[in-house]
């Protein structure tokens, strides 16, 4: 029963996240993109949830759903000088469907021929401890480098909204 019960959450979560993926580019209006946004990274942690990767669950929560949404929404909001800015005209990108498809094809092929070795687990499952004194120790200097992109990415959509003060 409960493989039946983790098939159907899987089920589940699997199409609220590609659901979420594909609302969230055909939506005109940029603030229900980012709201699309969200709801896709919170079925993603469903789905880690799902694969007993409980920090990878807590991380996609923390810092996606909650820190990079909320930048988002920000910087739609910082950004937007008019109400009617926020609804850009819907234009699909033929190009771009062709292409994902071509994509998505030649990975069926890739993975429906590829011959992987079984993976070795470890000894012990890591522990939350484990993952802070790795991420510390050899991802800090990567991790501050982002922030501050993402830093500088705010500071410029804050600029460029400035408007024409002459």
């Amino acid at each position: 029963m409960p493989e039946t019960v983790n098939g159907i959450a899987f089920f589940l979560l699997a199409f609220a996240t590609i659901g979420g993926a594909v609302m969230m580019l055909s939506t005109r209006n940029v603030v229900h993109a980012a709201f699309w946004l969200l709801e896709t990274m919170l079925a993603t942690a469903g789905l880690y949830l799902l694969l007993d990767a409980e920090f990878l669950a807590l991380v996609q929560v923390l810092v996606y759903a909650g820190a990079v949404s909320v930048l988002v929404l920000f910087t739609i909001m910082l950004t937007l000088r008019r109400r009617e800015d926020a609804v850009r005209p819907f234009e699909p990108g033929w190009g771009g469907m062709a292409l994902a498809a071509l994509f998505g094809g030649a990975m069926l092929v890739a993975i429906s021929r590829a011959q992987l070795p079984a993976a070795k687990l470890p000894e012990a499952p890591p522990t939350v401890a484990d993952f802070g004194r790795v991420l510390f120790t050899q991802w800090a200097v990567p991790f501050e480098i982002a922030s501050l992109v993402l830093l500088v990415a705010l500071v410029g959509a804050v600029w460029w909204s400035g408007g024409d003060r002459r």
